[in-house]
């Protein structure tokens, strides 16, 4: 289930507000320029299905983002809980950064989280199944796969190398919660 929590930056450990609706989430987020979706398939999805059947599945909303947005790459990228890699790959987005353009992720299956820093409050965003999120370009945040990361996710580019963080060397990331897997729901 979709969650939205808010901190105040000097208060890791307490979340002022939190969420499940993702109604609620969508508009509170649109208050910081944040896009979050619910998009459903057209059609079902097998697992370890290829690229080109994912994207033919979510089609209709993808040319959708891509025409209001002017997307020029579109790809598929999946991740299961026994790569070997996936401790240097969690690393690598676990402290706050930038982009210098949107990021924008739909979650086929499974799940991440996404964290922004904006003024002085950081909003948590756990993003599940059918969520997209579209974090604006030079917003700071973080993004934590957790320990045994398993998700397929559909990523939007404009630049070859729009994907690249421009990190701020602080330590705020590492003071807030790193994420587990899915929440229960409560």
């Amino acid at each position: 289930m979709s969650r939205l929590r808010i901190f105040k930056e000097s208060d890791p450990a307490t979340p002022e507000f939190a969420s499940y609706d993702p109604d609620f989430i969508a508009t509170e987020l649109k208050k910081l320029g944040v896009t979050f979706e619910r998009w459903k398939a057209t059609k079902a999805i097998e697992p370890g299905a290829p690229p080109e059947d994912v994207i033919d599945a979510y089609r209709t909303d993808i040319d959708r983002l891509v025409a209001e947005r002017g997307f020029k790459t579109v790809d598929v990228v999946s991740i299961a809980p026994d790569n070997p890699q996936r401790e240097a790959m969690r690393a690598k987005f676990l402290d706050e950064h930038y982009h210098k353009e949107d990021e924008v992720r739909f979650f086929v299956a499974g799940s991440g989280l996404f964290t922004l820093h904006v003024g002085d409050k950081v909003y948590e965003i756990e993003c599940v199944q059918d969520d997209l999120i579209g974090v604006p370009d030079s917003t700071l945040h973080w993004f934590d796969m957790g320990p045994e990361p398993s998700f397929v996710a559909i990523r939007f580019f404009t630049e070859p190398d729009g994907w690249v963080g421009h990190f701020t060397g602080t330590t705020l990331a590492q003071q807030f919660p790193r994420y587990d897997g899915l929440t229960d729901g409560h």
